[in-house]
């Protein structure tokens, strides 16, 4: 049915609850692929014993590399990126593939709702029922996810995101210019857009637990946390001539709660305003770049 794809970099026990709560809460018999950079923490043991589909590189080639690489063992037709550090809540697939009944089309991108389990964050639905894997409570999660309760919205999460197999090779996966990962999400959203994709919907009651993008940020210098932020804009916006921001706020509209298929962006004196400002941004970057290069 699903082919979830799953990056990680020395993560066991993360990747051990992940790939135990798929076993758990999955409504259908999807196959798991898992891409390992480095693994040397038992890891690829574990893969193996669960007789698991996996790749593999000795050094961490990031999400991207990690994700469009193992993503070729897929034989199912739909595609399902996800984090090592979620926890797949009871019938999430069955409440994904319901929608995609529903929209008779192979052109959507969808995501399940995060639940945030790290609690100096906040996101669209927070419950903290541990923020690691050794003080996860699973039995207080399992009793209370049920009650927590949010609306479908405009663009996504993100993570974990659904889309057709034949989408995903046509805009070739994820863009390895983004890796290890912050800003290819958004960057494949464009993609997709590109390709005439007007369904980006997250569904309220599709649910993960989430401890918080562990493998993405994990053994990296503090300097390169702190700004790769902004690395992954200025990648974004030399790319694409916008920014990550501008693209949320006037193409996938991911203020609001609603159903409707998106529509090319309003051009109103706010969109020009918000414009101008991602235009001088992008010039400033084409010149320093250029001075920088000679």
């Amino acid at each position: 049915m699903i082919s979830i794809i799953i990056p990680t970099f020395n993560n066991l026990e993360y990747l051990r609850l992940c790939i135990n709560s798929l076993k758990k809460n999955s409504h259908f018999k999807n196959e798991i692929l898992v891409h390992v950079n480095e693994g040397n923490d038992g890891t690829i043991e574990f893969i193996k014993q669960e007789k698991i589909k996996f790749t593999h590189s000795p050094i961490n080639d990031g999400l991207c590399k990690g994700c469009n690489r193992v993503s070729k063992l897929s034989t199912y037709d739909y595609i399902l990126y996800a984090h090592d550090d979620m926890y797949f809540l009871p019938n999430w697939d069955f409440l994904l593939m319901e929608e995609v009944k529903s929209i008779n089309t192979n052109k959507f991108y969808l995501s399940s709702i995060m639940i945030n389990g790290d609690p100096k964050l906040s996101g669209h639905l927070n419950f903290h029922a541990g923020d690691t894997v050794e003080n996860f409570n699973e039995k207080y999660l399992l009793e209370n996810y049920q009650n927590l309760n949010h609306d479908d919205f405009q663009g996504s999460t993100w993570a974990p995101h659904l889309i057709h197999k034949d989408l995903w090779n046509k805009v070739g996966g994820f863009s390895e210019e983004f890796s290890p990962g912050m800003g290819s999400d958004p960057d494949l959203n464009m993609k997709l857009w590109k390709s005439g994709v007007r369904i980006f919907k997250c569904l309220g009651k599709s649910k993960v637990y989430h401890f918080g993008s562990i493998t993405i940020h994990k053994n990296q210098k503090s300097f390169f946390k702190k700004n790769h932020g902004s690395l992954a804009n200025k990648i974004f916006l030399l790319k694409w001539g916008i920014s990550i921001k501008f693209f949320k706020k006037h193409y996938l509209k991911s203020h609001l709660f609603n159903n409707e298929n998106l529509n090319e962006p309003k051009k109103d004196l706010i969109y020009y305003i918000d414009l101008i400002k991602d235009k001088f941004s992008y010039y400033y970057y084409k010149i320093f770049s250029s001075i920088r290069s000679k």
